[in-house]
């Protein structure tokens, strides 16, 4: 495979929409999403109401690429290997005596190779976007208020949390204004979301202008698709897009067979019947990648047009696009604006604050003090120990399914589309295919062990 990757050489670009083209106001949304969950658990389900109180410091607990496992209430950090660097139960963090009690140096349980654990399971949820951290945080909180209030050893809860999600994200909860998310950003979608930046325009419709096909493939449904859009690229955002996707229910867009997940028609953003095939460009809801493949051969005229997928969440879009279509895949991955945005303070007692002063939570894309670095970690998860560092299991799979990484779409828009990135490859490094250049933590430290 060539060192270097090029838009200019690719003939399709595809983009998933929330996280990726459309960026959210993390302080202001993650808090949103977690009260959609909480009020839904506290009034329908009869949680406790301690649920509803979340402080600032709170937050911490949030970071990418934790695992849940749903029967005994644990969080664990997993190493590139599968072993356990770090573990809580609830949003109580394991001591290292604990931690080698409970866990050992052997892989967990539930590891299995890459193909398997991307697979969404009954045993345990990876949480890898931003749309799911307000639910760690969440669910960490529930073990903690289940084993105190009825010393709860297994748990069952997860029933009552995705009864939460078809609650309020069911496809008629926007039409509806079930629940409170939809109805909040309806109300006041500045709050919540980033506009996209002219850069970015500019480069989209310079894509266009270069004869690329632009797709846009989100799990959003299209109405709330649409809202999201017109807020971010204006009125006319439907021009800058050949084909537009909503209700991809990714992975499975990937992963299915035609026959499984057919395209539909919409008609005011209402699921019509399912086409036998996709023959021309337009608007349509959830399909599968061997048809859309099918469309881009036409349209392109090419027997294997080039296609490269942006995307935010590696669970469902750029493990899949590369694994099963064979996507080039370019990672948005807000942590390598967190090293260098953010520098964790020492936290100061809460009698020496004002009453709201610092009630904001920190970026989610920040770097966690109870979790550590989202890239690496020592094998006991303890800092300036003689154990060598490793890489997370969450940094393997970014070197492993994703093209580059890049912190956001506007960190590229400037170049010109034939400037060459360094790809990630077996090759070289394990730092070469991030731009502009690779996080701090891996950038200024000795590699890490490779096991």
């Amino acid at each position: 495979m060539a060192q270097h990757f090029s838009l200019a050489a690719c003939d399709v670009v595809g983009f998933d929409l929330d996280h990726t083209l459309c960026r959210y106001n993390l302080p202001e949304s993650a808090p949103l999403i977690y009260n959609s969950f909480a009020e839904f658990l506290v009034k329908e389900k009869g949680y406790d109401k301690e649920l509803l109180t979340v402080t600032p410091e709170d937050w911490d607990f949030c970071c990418k690429g934790l695992a849940l496992d749903l029967e005994d209430g644990n969080f664990i950090k997993l190493a590139d290997n599968g072993t356990v660097l770090r573990a809580s139960h609830g949003t109580r963090m394991m001591a290292p005596e604990e931690l080698a009690k409970e866990y050992g140096r052997k892989e967990w349980k539930h590891f299995m190779s890459d193909t398997g654990m991307a697979c969404r399971s009954g045993k345990y949820y990876i949480y890898d976007n931003y749309f799911d951290l307000p639910g760690a945080l969440l669910c960490a909180r529930v073990v903690d208020s289940l084993t105190k209030h009825n010393g709860q050893k297994t748990f069952d809860f997860w029933k009552d949390i995705v009864a939460g999600i078809q609650h309020n994200y069911k496809m008629s909860a926007f039409k509806e204004n079930c629940g409170i998310y939809f109805p909040e950003i309806k109300r006041d979608p500045g709050r919540y979301l980033h506009s996209c930046p002219e850069s970015v325009k500019k480069w989209l419709r310079q894509l266009r202008n270069a004869g690329k096909i632009l797709l846009l493939i989100t799990s959003s449904h299209s109405d709330y698709c649409r809202l999201l859009c017109k807020h971010i690229l204006g009125n006319d955002f439907a021009d800058l897009f050949d084909i537009v996707i909503t209700n991809a229910l990714k992975p499975g867009f990937f992963s299915h067979l035609p026959s499984q997940r057919p395209f539909r028609r919409l008609e005011d953003d209402e699921e019509q019947e399912a086409l036998p095939s996709l023959d021309k460009p337009g608007w349509y809801s959830q399909g599968n990648a061997v048809h859309l493949y099918e469309l881009l051969k036409k349209m392109t005229g090419k027997p294997e047009p080039k296609v490269v997928y942006f995307g935010d969440s590696m669970h469902s879009d750029i493990f899949p696009a590369r694994h099963y279509s064979n996507w080039e895949t370019v990672l948005i991955l807000e942590e390598l604006r967190g090293d260098r945005d953010w520098k964790p303070e020492e936290s100061e007692p809460l009698e020496k604050k004002g009453k709201y002063e610092g009630q904001k939570a920190k970026p989610l894309y920040s770097l966690s003090n109870k979790w550590g670095s989202f890239f690496i970690d020592s094998i006991s998860g303890l800092e300036n120990t003689e154990d060598p560092s490793v890489y997370t299991w969450s940094c393997k799979r970014i070197s492993t399914y994703s093209t580059i990484a890049i912190p956001s779409i506007e960190a590229i828009a400037e170049l010109p589309l034939d400037y060459k990135f360094t790809r990630f490859s077996s090759s070289n490094s394990k730092t070469a295919g991030y731009y502009p250049g690779p996080p701090l933590v891996l950038a200024n430290g000795e590699s890490p062990t490779t096991r």
